[in-house]
């Protein structure tokens, strides 16, 4: 029975000096631990997400590194106690953003975000974007062009002041070939064989895109410019108030049309007449609020309503330029020839040798055969879409157009 009490009378003595011990090592490593815990990273600490529930260890370390242990506990206490107002809603209840009035598709954005319009500005790779430009040009230039033409093109280009933007539309797939002009190394190119620039227009002009632009010059390749400045072309456009114009053609170089015809007593011309029988109203094509396509100028508004008006499968333009009063109001008064800035069409069949000869045809028939026929593809299209809106509306004006062979 006295054995027991011994043995029991030796064991306290060593809990307490264990319990001392113990207790003495926590101390010091908590001391170790909270001199040393600054530098630790809590992001790299494998803490259970129960510890510090919706809190951001990330956050916490950057914003509290070098301070105390007791403040960043001190932090965490804070955060931990107004969780409810600093955390995000839950992402399945968060407030989406749509704007009806925002372009189509964009609705989702944020109005302050959209850019809806672009341009044809080049921009470096390197820098502030803010820094990229030196000049922002007002004007686009474009010429459908083959590398057999490149001295009239070159001869042209130069007639352009640095206010405009040179673009150039290859249907003969050579580009790089240009570079031995050194506009064209400023210029926009784009290349796709044996295409109309009206296809190129349709495609790559969108309103939206030559935005920046007051006026769009859209022009063949084969003209003579010896006598033409673009700049003081457009100060004449803008005296006389034309929205579709262009420079009038010397008289000697083969014309369809009268109207088209350079004049020697006036700046500017907006009427003409033409073969008895031509024109059913002396207000209306082909004596009135007419140009042809060969060297056309639009101003930015015009192009926006024509730009619209191009069939995207009817890439000859032919019939395009009987309609273009369609888009500008009074037609008569807004389309016009500038007589005192006159160009020479040199009628070059570049674009017609791109055909494919057929059935005995030479390649420039089945062309010139494939421009009648959507001439007046476009004349029904047109007369049958303003029928059916006039239907619509419950009226029934007279839409009969004539067609031209």
């Amino acid at each position: 029975m006295g054995i027991p009490l011994r043995s029991g009378n030796v064991r306290k003595p060593n809990e307490k000096m264990r319990l001392i011990v113990t207790t003495f090592a926590g101390v010091i490593f908590g001391f170790f631990l909270g001199v040393s815990f600054p530098t630790l990273s809590l992001t790299k600490m494998n803490l259970p997400s129960s510890l510090f529930p919706s809190i951001d260890l990330t956050y916490i370390e950057d914003k509290y590194s070098g301070l105390s242990t007791q403040a960043i506990f001190n932090a965490l206490n804070s955060l931990k106690a107004n969780k409810d107002v600093s955390v995000p809603p839950d992402k399945h209840n968060e407030t989406k953003i749509w704007v009806p009035t925002n372009p189509r598709g964009a609705e989702r954005l944020p109005p302050g975000i959209i850019a809806s319009e672009s341009d044809f500005y080049l921009r470096r790779l390197w820098g502030q974007p803010s820094e990229d430009l030196t000049i922002k040009q007002k004007y686009l230039v474009t010429f459908t062009v083959g590398y057999n033409q490149k001295a009239t093109i070159d001869a042209a280009v130069k007639k352009f002041s640095e206010n405009f933007t040179i673009m150039l539309f290859h249907y003969d797939g050579q580009t790089t070939e240009w570079d031995e002009f050194e506009w064209s190394k400023r210029a926009i190119h784009v290349s796709a064989r044996k295409q109309t620039k009206w296809w190129y227009a349709k495609r790559f002009l969108h309103p939206d895109i030559v935005a920046p632009y007051e006026y769009i010059f859209m022009w063949d390749e084969d003209l003579g410019v010896e006598h033409f400045d673009a700049e003081e072309y457009i100060k004449l456009v803008k005296k006389h108030g034309l929205e579709i114009s262009q420079p009038g053609l010397e008289p000697n170089s083969g014309l369809t049309w009268a109207m088209t015809r350079k004049r020697d007593d006036t700046e500017v011309h907006k009427e003409a007449e033409e073969r008895p029988g031509w024109c059913t109203d002396p207000h209306l094509p082909p004596c009135a609020a007419f140009v042809e396509i060969m060297a056309t100028v639009f101003s930015r508004d015009a192009w926006r309503c024509v730009w619209y008006m191009i069939q995207n499968d009817l890439i000859h333009g032919w019939g395009l330029d009987f309609a273009l009063r369609k888009c500008v109001d009074p037609p008569h008064e807004k389309i016009g020839v500038v007589d005192a800035q006159w160009i020479v069409h040199q009628g070059v069949p570049s674009l017609g040798n791109q055909g494919q000869a057929e059935n005995g045809k030479a390649p420039w028939e089945g062309v010139r055969e494939r421009c009648r026929r959507e001439w007046n593809m476009f004349q029904d299209r047109m007369t049958n879409a303003e029928k059916a809106y006039y239907e619509a509306m419950g009226l029934h004006p007279n839409l009969t157009m004539k067609h031209w062979d």
